[in-house]
């Protein structure tokens, strides 16, 4: 019975020392947890992070006045073209010019556009661009450049996204 009471007390002191062990481990973790963490936050800086984005607001700032004054020269370009671009009164026109009566008529060629704005126009629910390239056989840029133009025209509306339906 003594030898067993000496072993408990061994293993307690020894459990002891282990906890103090332990307990000491973890006091320097949690230090170098919060030097670690101060550094991170001090690399942070707002005034550095401020400075970034008011530098790329700058940059956003001036491209968009790039932007803009593009704009501006191509509306003035588009505006002279016009003004240039002026049909010859028909006085003026020859006779050589004017195009003589044809008791022929060609048959009419249907367009691209009009296959396009056809195939939109017969769907209930609306098409997308993809469905319209496998059913016309027409590339998927061109499809999207004649959709793009009819929206804007005004012949066929967006009902949703990339979905047009006959106005």
């Amino acid at each position: 019975m003594k030898q067993l009471k000496k072993e408990f007390q061994t293993i307690t002191k020894e459990f002891n020392v282990l906890t103090k062990k332990t307990k000491e481990l973890t006091d320097k973790l949690k230090k170098k947890a919060f030097e670690q963490l101060e550094r991170a936050q001090s690399a942070v800086t707002p005034e550095a992070t401020a400075r970034r984005t008011a530098d790329a607001l700058r940059a956003l700032t001036n491209t968009t006045q790039k932007m803009i004054k593009a704009v501006e020269k191509f509306e003035k370009e588009q505006a002279a073209r016009k003004t240039k671009v002026k049909a010859k009164p028909k006085a003026a026109r020859r006779a050589s010019d004017r195009k003589k009566p044809t008791s022929k008529k060609k048959p009419a060629t249907i367009t691209a556009t009009d296959r396009v704005l056809e195939i939109i126009k017969r769907s209930k629910k609306g098409v997308d661009v993809p469905t319209l390239v496998k059913k016309t056989g027409l590339e998927d840029k061109k499809v999207r450049n004649i959709v793009f133009r009819a929206v804007k025209k005004g012949t066929i509306k967006r009902t949703g996204r990339g979905i047009y339906m006959g106005v």
